[in-house]
């Protein structure tokens, strides 16, 4: 016999949606507290989760982190990569913000931590800390091609990535690294 459809069944998306929420909860936890420092409960108090219900979604904290992280960077690209495809928009402008979704987000006193807890263990991330950034090397030097041909844009493109980092390492605010950023493209890209 059916039980009746109370309507209160919990939908896929609000998984999703949970999920989602409890690794952005764990991702800045061990940005606050660093990878060795942050323990399974400080990531379920945070995330308003019971510890076994932590455990739950993730076997362990290495599996967490790595989650979290990989939500992270998958995030970041898919938005990079939205911006760049507006072909619509001027490129410089577009090159502009897809730096801004990459790494100019990270900059700033609340959330220069998480950008350095990613840094700090790369041991712990496996192949994603290598193949989202070629990724958006390919994305970055794939819309200055439209323009430059790919030749060109090679050595572009990683000019700019070098900029960016050399930037997010002196900027105090993202505002400071999206000005200095602007010029950069504005230069390089003729």
């Amino acid at each position: 016999m059916s039980s009746p459809d109370t309507g209160h069944r919990p939908s896929a998306s609000a998984g999703t949606d949970r999920r989602t929420m409890v690794l952005d909860t764990a991702l800045a936890t061990f940005a606050r507290f660093g990878y060795r420092k942050t323990s399974m409960e400080d990531v379920a108090r945070a995330a308003h989760i019971s510890r076994p219900g932590l455990y739950f979604l993730f076997s362990s904290k290495e599996a967490l982190f790595h989650a979290a992280v990989t939500q992270a960077l998958e995030r970041d690209i898919a938005a990079a990569e939205h911006v760049l495809a507006d072909a619509d928009r001027p490129l410089t402008a577009r090159l502009v913000e897809a730096f801004d979704q990459w790494a100019g987000r990270y900059i700033g006193p609340l959330t220069r931590d998480v950008a350095v807890v990613v840094e700090d263990n790369p041991d712990l991330l496996g192949e994603i800390v290598e193949t989202t950034p070629r990724r958006f090397e390919e994305l970055i030097t794939d819309a200055i091609a439209v323009e430059s041909g790919r030749e060109a844009a090679v050595p572009v493109a990683q000019t700019m990535i070098s900029t960016s980092i050399g930037l997010k390492h002196q900027a105090a605010s993202r505002e400071f690294y999206l000005e200095r950023l602007k010029v950069a493209v504005e230069l390089l890209v003729r």
